[in-house]
């Protein structure tokens, strides 16, 4: 391999670094199982070595760049999976304050109705079985309220605290608590609105690349023959994707923060 494929190679294996842990450079670090690393470093590996075997300098650095783009695709798709999640999460949140309110004003006692709201929202289970049992209710909503798009649930949660301790109504209280969590919905869908066009544009400044090999191309030139078939040009791509693809995870992770889409 000459000097310069190997400063490719070095180039696009950070390109591919970056572009894998970008996502994860933006949030906590929580450890994970050592089944659920090893396999994905065990297969990583065995590719590595595979196409380090067949493959020589500049086809070697392609297939690199090729495969982290195509990983970095894929988490972008589950961040998408993730956000529908949370914004049908926070509708839930939204309709167990009206029903739990209206359950308990009808006559209802309040374990029944947290066990009636887990037909329409399965992952309220620990919470039923927190009233059934007479544990820590306002807890297992804390716990829940971790979960992305279910935040507002620590609104529930000390709104159960006030009815259990001063003996107030609790069907007052979580009506009070449904107002506030309308009131935040509505604010985030403003936010998200807003948003949407920063997001937008950041998606087309992100495609303007693509238009401009498009270009070179049509005034006789060979753009993506030079990116695609030269070592300097493959380094050239794989920095300016990684660099992309931080600067679309860095405004994502903005976006999920305001929005109170992100996991807190």
């Amino acid at each position: 391999m000459s000097p310069a494929a190997a400063s490719a190679a070095v180039c696009a294996a950070a390109a591919g670094a970056l572009l894998v842990r970008a996502p994860a450079l933006l949030r906590p670090v929580r450890p994970r199982p050592w089944p659920r690393r090893a396999a994905p470093v065990a297969l990583l590996v065995a590719g590595a070595a595979a196409s380090v075997a067949l493959l020589d300098g500049v086809r070697l650095v392609l297939v690199l760049i090729v495969g982290a783009a195509s990983w970095a695709a894929a988490r972008e798709v589950r961040r998408a999976r993730r956000r529908v999640s949370a914004d049908r999460r926070a509708d839930l949140v939204l309709g167990l304050c009206d029903g739990l309110a209206a359950d308990l004003r009808a006559g209802q006692p309040p374990v029944s109705a947290v066990t009636a709201a887990v037909e329409d929202w399965p992952e309220l289970a620990p919470v039923a079985a927190a009233a059934r049992l007479g544990a820590d209710v306002p807890h297992a909503f804390r716990e829940l309220s971790r979960q992305p798009g279910a935040a507002q649930l620590r609104v529930v949660a000390a709104a159960w605290h006030v009815g259990q301790r001063s003996g107030a109504g609790l069907a007052d209280s979580l009506a009070a608590a449904a107002d506030q969590v309308r009131a935040e919905r509505s604010t985030s869908r403003t936010v998200a609105t807003e948003l949407a066009a920063a997001q937008a544009t950041a998606r087309l400044l992100a495609a303007l690349p693509l238009g401009v090999l498009l270009l070179g191309s049509g005034l006789g030139g060979d753009p993506i023959g030079f990116l695609l078939g030269t070592a300097p040009g493959l380094a050239c791509l794989g920095v300016g994707l990684s660099l992309e693809y931080a600067g679309l995870c860095w405004l994502a992770r903005i976006g999920d923060q305001v929005t109170g889409r992100g996991r807190r």
